[in-house]
């Protein structure tokens, strides 16, 4: 399973991003003293002695009518509620308890989730008593905080790992290829499962949004085994879920950890989105192996070029990731549906790839060969021997006189060669730069 989620909730101005800056270490969230500046969800994994988890800001979620920020809060809590294993409920000790923290407080009641209640802005002991009336809510675990001093914090997130819940190991066949369907709320990924399936094994609806949690479905196809997991959508509809799509993207990040293959689900009758682009990038950063799947190809109109047209458009969109293969398909006439399992089993493979170091060492010297290493006011850039560290991505450590010398560009070189040579269709790969100072 995924890391286990956290996620910090409250009404407007307690000092959500604040917090979130605080606890992740650098400033990811904007930080103003005005109220609902946030206005993006943001996601980032965090350690706290050695329990990893993710952590979401919560920020002001914004809705045409700045007058409903009941409607607001509800909503933000309600999508902490459905994404967080724990939830972070923060409220504002100089203020005190207020209307909308009773209302947040009831909602996350009727949850049965476990709740932290952190009071902030206590600066100073002389504001301690103001965090005691806030046991009323009845949540058992409260701590009071200063997140703009970071007094309290760790007594926090102490709080906070030990709410964890168990979550059990799954079952599944060690050798199987676990591969997710990320993408948009509405692109198909749902019908692209049962399609591999071939069975109603996800339920299929054309309202967007309608899977609400990552489902697993265990497969055998010629004696390879496979765990296909649809990542959910949004969680119903209206305008308020569809102006907070990016909440798509933590559902995707938790199928993505644990993926050998992730297929980016395109659709082909619309086009590209910025969120089609979010949630690919997430898996880049994971570094899964990944292929772009275009779905609903049977019902965009098209001549003998369209499809060309639009790989260049996915390698413009996705500039980093014109190494991923695109497949065109139609979860609804089955087209090249049979082809997604194979490509899924390829990619794992090079994914998983380990090449001999002499081998390595030969395609780096030809490269250098070929186009010679820059230089730098007369500095020469030696680049010394290479070696791979690591797979899923395949990995590699490059021993170089003086890493300032090399350039991007010729780092991006060096990677070209590599994939010209090994064929990584399919899967990142990385560069690291290490500095040895003998010949």
């Amino acid at each position: 399973m995924g890391l286990p989620v956290v996620a910090i909730v409250g009404r407007a101005n307690v000092g959500k991003s604040t917090l979130f800056n605080r606890i992740v270490g650098q400033r990811l969230a904007i930080v103003e003293d005005v109220s609902g500046v946030t206005r993006d969800r943001l996601y980032t994994k965090v350690d706290w002695n050695g329990q990893e988890f993710r952590m979401i800001d919560t920020g002001g979620i914004e809705l045409d009518d700045a007058d409903e920020m009941v409607n607001l809060i509800r909503v933000q809590a309600e999508l902490a509620i459905d994404e967080a294993n724990v939830i972070v409920f923060l409220v504002d000790g100089r203020v005190g308890m207020t209307e909308a923290d009773k209302e947040v407080a009831g909602i996350l009641r009727r949850s049965k989730k476990p709740v932290v209640v952190a009071v902030n802005k206590l600066d100073h002991p002389s504001h301690i008593p103001g965090s005691y009336e806030f046991y009323e809510f009845g949540f058992e675990e409260l701590v009071g905080i200063s997140a703009e001093h970071g007094n309290g914090t760790g007594d926090l997130l102490d709080a906070v790992v030990a709410s964890f819940p168990q979550i059990p190991q799954e079952p599944y066949n060690e050798d199987a290829i676990r591969i997710s369907f990320i993408g948009r709320p509405n692109v198909g990924k749902s019908s692209l499962v049962n399609s591999l399936l071939g069975e109603e094994r996800v339920m299929v609806s054309d309202i967007a949004g309608t899977t609400r949690d990552a489902i697993d479905s265990e497969l055998l196809h010629d004696g390879q085994a496979y765990v296909l997991v649809d990542t959910a959508g949004m969680r119903r509809r209206g305008k308020v879920y569809e102006r907070i799509e990016k909440y798509s993207v933590l559902r995707a990040l938790r199928a993505i950890e644990d993926s050998d293959v992730v297929f980016v689900v395109l659709d082909g009758n619309e086009g590209i989105t910025e969120q089609d682009k979010r949630v690919a990038g997430y898996a880049l950063d994971a570094g899964c192996a990944i292929a772009f799947l275009v779905n609903k190809w049977d019902i965009v109109e098209k001549d003998d070029k369209t499809a060309h047209r639009f790989v260049e458009t996915i390698q413009q969109e996705f500039p980093f990731m014109r190494w991923a293969p695109v497949q065109f398909v139609s979860a609804l006439t089955q087209q090249r549906v049979h082809r997604i399992l194979p490509l899924a089993g390829s990619l794992a493979e090079t994914h998983a790839i380990r090449i001999p170091t002499s081998t390595l060492n030969s395609v780096v010297q030809d490269a250098v060969a070929s186009v010679p290493p820059p230089t730098d006011r007369g500095r020469k850039l030696k680049i010394f021997y290479a070696t791979q560290v690591g797979v899923k991505p395949p990995t590699f450590v490059v021993f170089v006189n003086n890493k300032e010398i090399l350039h991007f560009s010729y780092e991006r070189y060096l990677e070209n060669q590599l994939r010209q040579a090994f064929g990584f269709d399919g899967t990142p790969i990385r560069l690291r730069i290490r500095e040895r100072t003998s010949d």
